[in-house]
Protein backbone atom coordinates (compact mmCIF):
# COMPACT_ATOMS: atom_id res chain seq x y z
CA UNK A 1 0.00 0.00 0.00
CA UNK A 2 1.63 3.30 -1.26
CA UNK A 3 1.87 5.75 1.86
CA UNK A 4 0.19 9.11 0.85
CA UNK A 5 2.90 12.22 1.36
CA UNK A 6 2.54 14.90 2.83
CA UNK A 7 1.93 18.11 1.77
CA UNK A 8 3.94 21.51 2.46
CA UNK A 9 3.36 25.41 1.89
CA UNK A 10 5.64 27.65 1.77
CA UNK A 11 4.87 30.92 1.93
CA UNK A 12 7.69 33.56 1.42
CA UNK A 13 8.34 36.25 -1.23
CA UNK A 14 12.57 36.34 -0.70
CA UNK A 15 13.37 32.91 -3.73
CA UNK A 16 16.44 32.41 -1.51
CA UNK A 17 14.80 31.78 1.52
CA UNK A 18 11.63 30.17 -0.24
CA UNK A 19 14.17 28.05 -1.99
CA UNK A 20 15.95 26.76 0.98
CA UNK A 21 13.01 25.97 2.87
CA UNK A 22 11.84 23.72 -0.27
CA UNK A 23 15.34 22.24 -0.03
CA UNK A 24 14.74 21.14 3.76
CA UNK A 25 11.35 20.14 3.13
CA UNK A 26 11.92 18.10 0.29
CA UNK A 27 14.61 15.96 2.32
CA UNK A 28 11.53 15.03 4.47
CA UNK A 29 9.43 13.86 1.73
CA UNK A 30 7.22 16.20 1.73
CA UNK A 31 5.48 17.57 -1.45
CA UNK A 32 6.15 21.37 -2.04
CA UNK A 33 4.93 24.17 -3.39
CA UNK A 34 5.66 27.98 -3.01
CA UNK A 35 3.45 30.87 -3.05
CA UNK A 36 5.35 34.43 -3.00
CA UNK A 37 2.62 36.35 -1.01
CA UNK A 38 -0.63 36.01 1.29
CA UNK A 39 -3.75 35.84 -1.12
CA UNK A 40 -2.18 33.15 -3.22
CA UNK A 41 -0.68 31.61 0.00
CA UNK A 42 -4.52 31.01 0.69
CA UNK A 43 -5.88 29.89 -2.54
CA UNK A 44 -2.99 27.10 -2.60
CA UNK A 45 -3.64 26.38 0.89
CA UNK A 46 -7.44 25.84 0.01
CA UNK A 47 -6.64 23.85 -2.88
CA UNK A 48 -3.85 21.81 -1.45
CA UNK A 49 -5.34 21.39 2.33
CA UNK A 50 -1.52 20.93 3.26
CA UNK A 51 -0.71 19.47 6.63
CA UNK A 52 2.25 22.11 7.74
CA UNK A 53 2.89 25.41 6.32
CA UNK A 54 5.66 27.78 6.49
CA UNK A 55 4.84 31.19 6.59
CA UNK A 56 6.85 34.57 6.31
CA UNK A 57 5.87 37.88 8.53
CA UNK A 58 6.84 40.20 5.75
CA UNK A 59 5.15 39.60 2.87
CA UNK A 60 4.28 42.10 -0.16
CA UNK A 61 0.63 42.10 -0.10
CA UNK A 62 -0.72 41.01 3.63
CA UNK A 63 1.07 40.24 6.86
CA UNK A 64 1.59 37.02 8.20
CA UNK A 65 -0.64 37.27 11.43
CA UNK A 66 -3.18 38.18 9.33
CA UNK A 67 -2.99 35.28 6.81
CA UNK A 68 -2.22 33.22 9.09
CA UNK A 69 -5.17 34.33 11.02
CA UNK A 70 -7.18 33.19 7.43
CA UNK A 71 -5.95 30.11 7.76
CA UNK A 72 -6.97 29.12 10.93
CA UNK A 73 -10.57 29.42 10.12
CA UNK A 74 -10.25 26.57 7.20
CA UNK A 75 -7.38 24.73 7.87
CA UNK A 76 -5.74 22.61 10.85
CA UNK A 77 -2.25 22.69 9.35
CA UNK A 78 0.76 23.13 11.32
CA UNK A 79 1.99 26.48 10.68
CA UNK A 80 5.83 27.49 11.37
CA UNK A 81 6.56 31.13 11.14
CA UNK A 82 9.84 32.30 10.09
CA UNK A 83 10.47 36.28 10.27
CA UNK A 84 13.50 38.67 10.66
CA UNK A 85 11.56 39.80 13.50
CA UNK A 86 13.07 38.85 16.85
CA UNK A 87 11.00 40.82 19.01
CA UNK A 88 9.32 38.96 21.73
CA UNK A 89 5.87 41.19 21.19
CA UNK A 90 5.99 39.66 17.40
CA UNK A 91 6.70 36.22 18.66
CA UNK A 92 3.79 36.70 21.10
CA UNK A 93 1.37 37.94 18.01
CA UNK A 94 2.23 34.87 15.91
CA UNK A 95 1.77 32.33 18.49
CA UNK A 96 -1.33 33.74 19.74
CA UNK A 97 -3.39 34.23 16.36
CA UNK A 98 -2.32 30.29 15.57
CA UNK A 99 0.95 29.54 15.04
CA UNK A 100 2.51 26.41 16.37
CA UNK A 101 6.61 27.25 15.91
CA UNK A 102 8.34 30.55 15.44
CA UNK A 103 11.56 30.65 13.45
CA UNK A 104 14.05 33.73 12.95
CA UNK A 105 16.09 34.62 10.08
CA UNK A 106 18.64 33.76 10.23
CA UNK A 107 17.83 30.11 11.22
CA UNK A 108 19.68 26.97 11.18
CA UNK A 109 18.32 24.32 8.23
CA UNK A 110 18.78 21.83 10.87
CA UNK A 111 16.60 23.05 13.07
CA UNK A 112 13.86 24.14 10.71
CA UNK A 113 13.95 19.90 9.51
CA UNK A 114 13.87 18.79 13.11
CA UNK A 115 10.95 21.39 13.89
CA UNK A 116 8.95 20.43 10.47
CA UNK A 117 9.52 17.00 11.66
CA UNK A 118 9.06 16.86 15.05
CA UNK A 119 5.16 18.37 14.15
CA UNK A 120 4.88 15.64 11.19
CA UNK A 121 5.22 13.08 13.45
CA UNK A 122 3.25 13.85 16.56
CA UNK A 123 0.49 11.15 17.06
CA UNK A 124 -3.03 11.63 17.94
CA UNK A 125 -3.88 11.25 21.65
CA UNK A 126 -6.42 9.09 22.79
CA UNK A 127 -8.35 9.90 26.27
CA UNK A 128 -8.65 6.38 28.18
CA UNK A 129 -11.59 5.40 28.97
CA UNK A 130 -13.61 6.17 32.51
CA UNK A 131 -14.27 3.18 34.50
CA UNK A 132 -18.32 2.92 34.84
CA UNK A 133 -19.25 4.71 37.79
CA UNK A 134 -16.40 6.70 38.33
CA UNK A 135 -15.82 9.82 36.32
CA UNK A 136 -19.06 11.51 35.61
CA UNK A 137 -17.08 14.27 33.64
CA UNK A 138 -16.06 12.03 30.86
CA UNK A 139 -19.52 10.58 29.22
CA UNK A 140 -19.52 9.98 25.69
CA UNK A 141 -22.08 11.81 23.29
CA UNK A 142 -22.35 11.43 19.43
CA UNK A 143 -21.58 14.55 17.39
CA UNK A 144 -21.81 14.61 13.82
CA UNK A 145 -20.94 11.68 13.49
CA UNK A 146 -18.21 11.18 15.88
CA UNK A 147 -18.15 9.61 19.29
CA UNK A 148 -16.62 12.80 21.84
CA UNK A 149 -15.56 13.12 25.33
CA UNK A 150 -18.87 15.11 27.17
CA UNK A 151 -16.40 17.37 29.67
CA UNK A 152 -19.40 19.26 30.95
CA UNK A 153 -21.88 22.18 30.20
CA UNK A 154 -21.86 21.05 26.39
CA UNK A 155 -18.27 21.24 25.90
CA UNK A 156 -17.62 17.91 23.85
CA UNK A 157 -14.11 16.73 23.06
CA UNK A 158 -12.71 14.55 19.73
CA UNK A 159 -10.81 11.89 22.34
CA UNK A 160 -8.34 11.41 18.75
CA UNK A 161 -8.07 14.98 16.93
CA UNK A 162 -8.73 16.77 20.03
CA UNK A 163 -11.06 18.51 17.99
CA UNK A 164 -13.82 20.53 20.34
CA UNK A 165 -17.53 21.72 19.82
CA UNK A 166 -19.10 23.72 22.42
CA UNK A 167 -22.86 22.55 21.73
CA UNK A 168 -23.45 22.47 18.01
CA UNK A 169 -20.82 25.05 17.08
CA UNK A 170 -16.91 24.02 16.26
CA UNK A 171 -14.02 25.57 18.96
CA UNK A 172 -11.43 26.97 16.40
CA UNK A 173 -8.49 25.41 18.33
CA UNK A 174 -5.20 24.69 16.59
CA UNK A 175 -3.42 22.00 16.41
CA UNK A 176 -1.28 22.71 19.21
CA UNK A 177 -4.09 23.88 21.75
CA UNK A 178 -6.03 20.79 20.55
CA UNK A 179 -3.53 18.52 21.81
CA UNK A 180 -2.77 20.61 24.98
CA UNK A 181 -6.80 20.15 25.95
CA UNK A 182 -6.20 16.71 25.29
CA UNK A 183 -3.38 15.92 27.20
CA UNK A 184 -4.97 18.63 30.21
CA UNK A 185 -8.54 16.22 29.61
CA UNK A 186 -6.47 12.70 30.23
CA UNK A 187 -4.96 13.93 33.29
CA UNK A 188 -8.68 15.12 34.13
CA UNK A 189 -8.31 17.75 37.55
CA UNK A 190 -4.37 17.05 38.33
CA UNK A 191 -1.81 19.58 37.81
CA UNK A 192 0.09 19.29 35.06
CA UNK A 193 3.88 21.39 35.17
CA UNK A 194 5.07 22.79 31.98
CA UNK A 195 7.92 20.31 31.52
CA UNK A 196 5.33 16.91 31.89
CA UNK A 197 2.83 19.12 29.13
CA UNK A 198 6.24 19.61 27.04
CA UNK A 199 6.95 15.71 27.08
CA UNK A 200 3.33 14.97 25.94
CA UNK A 201 2.06 17.42 23.48
CA UNK A 202 5.92 18.70 22.43
CA UNK A 203 6.67 14.74 22.36
CA UNK A 204 10.04 15.64 24.42
CA UNK A 205 11.29 17.71 21.46
CA UNK A 206 13.60 20.66 23.00
CA UNK A 207 11.28 24.45 23.73
CA UNK A 208 13.67 27.00 24.39
CA UNK A 209 11.07 28.30 26.58
CA UNK A 210 8.43 28.42 29.35
CA UNK A 211 6.92 31.27 26.49
CA UNK A 212 5.96 29.12 24.07
CA UNK A 213 3.85 26.88 26.63
CA UNK A 214 2.30 29.92 28.47
CA UNK A 215 1.29 31.72 25.35
CA UNK A 216 -0.91 28.37 23.70
CA UNK A 217 -1.95 27.40 27.16
CA UNK A 218 -3.39 31.21 27.26
CA UNK A 219 -4.79 31.20 23.82
CA UNK A 220 -6.72 27.84 24.46
CA UNK A 221 -7.99 29.33 28.01
CA UNK A 222 -9.19 32.44 26.24
CA UNK A 223 -10.78 30.88 23.23
CA UNK A 224 -12.16 28.55 25.69
CA UNK A 225 -13.45 30.74 28.22
CA UNK A 226 -15.17 33.59 25.10
CA UNK A 227 -16.99 30.32 23.90
CA UNK A 228 -18.31 29.37 26.78
CA UNK A 229 -18.65 31.62 29.64
CA UNK A 230 -16.59 29.17 31.88
CA UNK A 231 -12.82 29.42 32.85
CA UNK A 232 -11.77 25.43 32.26
CA UNK A 233 -8.05 26.16 33.20
CA UNK A 234 -6.28 27.01 36.24
CA UNK A 235 -3.05 27.93 37.21
CA UNK A 236 -1.52 25.99 39.82
CA UNK A 237 1.34 27.95 41.60
CA UNK A 238 2.48 29.82 38.67
CA UNK A 239 4.32 26.50 37.19
CA UNK A 240 1.35 24.16 36.10
CA UNK A 241 -2.25 24.07 34.99
CA UNK A 242 -4.85 21.71 35.61
CA UNK A 243 -8.48 21.17 33.29
CA UNK A 244 -11.15 22.28 36.16
CA UNK A 245 -13.92 19.39 36.19
CA UNK A 246 -17.33 20.48 35.13
CA UNK A 247 -18.33 20.93 38.81
CA UNK A 248 -15.58 23.50 39.32
CA UNK A 249 -15.84 24.88 35.52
Amino acid sequence: MTQVRHRALVVDDDPDIADLVVMVLEALDLDVVVAPTGAAALTLARERQPDLVTLDLTLPDMDGTEVCEQLRAFTDAYIIMITGRDAEIDRLVGLEVGADEYLCKPFSPRELRARAAALLRRPRMGLPAANEGEDQDRTTVRASGVSMTDLGHGLLLDPLTGATRYRDESVPLTPTEGRILLTLARHLGEPLERGALVKEVWQGEFIESDFLVDVQVAGLRRKLRSTTGRDWIAVVGGTAYRLRTAQEA
